[in-house]
């Protein structure tokens, strides 16, 4: 069972562990600067290499954050939310996913429009795939950090949060701006756009108990920003 009554979260692995997390949470930002700096100064981008690379990196975290909660004691599910026992419990999700994304593109769009931000950086642009090898490690690569962040940040990170300051709103907020502090390489703005996706992702995450419907929604936003583009392209 998880241990947690309503607000009050217990810690799901121990303080010494979060702290490991947040240590590598910030050399995984660091060395993304410094790789999207090396990859714009290529005259031929290497996108399969930084790719296969990000994929690499999600799943270590990720078994990181795992191995720490297995090594606590604490069920998965915790972390998780409970498994799907039926194909309606799978499509009730599914739909939660796709209502929220919705929500959430319309608030970002409002949200992108105060804040005068005009279209996708450029940054961003010259990530998405071209051609059809690209594309299908662009959705391996959706599908891992759909996976691996919602488990990490939401799942994981956001519970240890709300466990250490004891207040829900503050652990969730903590836990967006971390998510957002790792996409700086797309500049301030977009960092404090991702960073309120990242909050909503946080909102749904708490109130559902489970990072399943946000695990499909990030995935198919990252995947069909992607395929979409490099479809775009060839036209």
């Amino acid at each position: 069972m998880c241990k947690n009554t309503g607000s009050h979260e217990q810690l799901i692995a121990g303080r010494l562990h979060t702290f490991l997390v947040l240590a590598l949470l910030g050399a995984w930002a660091y060395g993304g600067t410094r790789s999207m700096a090396r990859f714009h100064g290529a005259l031929h981008p290497q996108r399969v290499r930084l790719y296969l690379f990000s994929i690499g990196v999600e799943w270590l975290v990720f078994a990181v954050v795992v191995a720490g909660v297995v090594r606590a004691r604490t069920p998965l599910s915790c972390v998780l939310g409970e498994r799907w026992r039926s194909s309606r419990e799978l499509l009730r999700d599914i739909a939660v996913a796709a209502a929220f994304w919705l929500a959430a593109m319309a608030g970002l769009i409002l949200f992108e429009w105060v804040l005068k931000i005009r279209g996708t950086g450029t940054t961003v642009l010259a990530l998405l795939p071209r051609g059809a090898v690209e594309s299908a490690l662009w959705v391996a690569l959706a599908v891992s950090a759909g996976i691996c962040e919602e488990t990490i940040f939401r799942g994981y990170l956001q519970r240890q949060l709300i466990a250490m300051t004891g207040r829900p709103d503050t652990g969730l907020v903590l836990a967006a701006m971390i998510f957002g502090l790792g996409h700086l390489y797309q500049g301030w703005r977009m960092a404090i756009v991702i960073g309120v996706y990242g909050l909503m992702f946080g909102v749904l995450a708490y109130r559902r108990r489970s990072v399943r419907p946000g695990m499909i929604a990030h995935a198919w936003h990252d995947a069909f920003s992607g395929v979409l583009y490099s479809l775009l392209l060839r036209r």
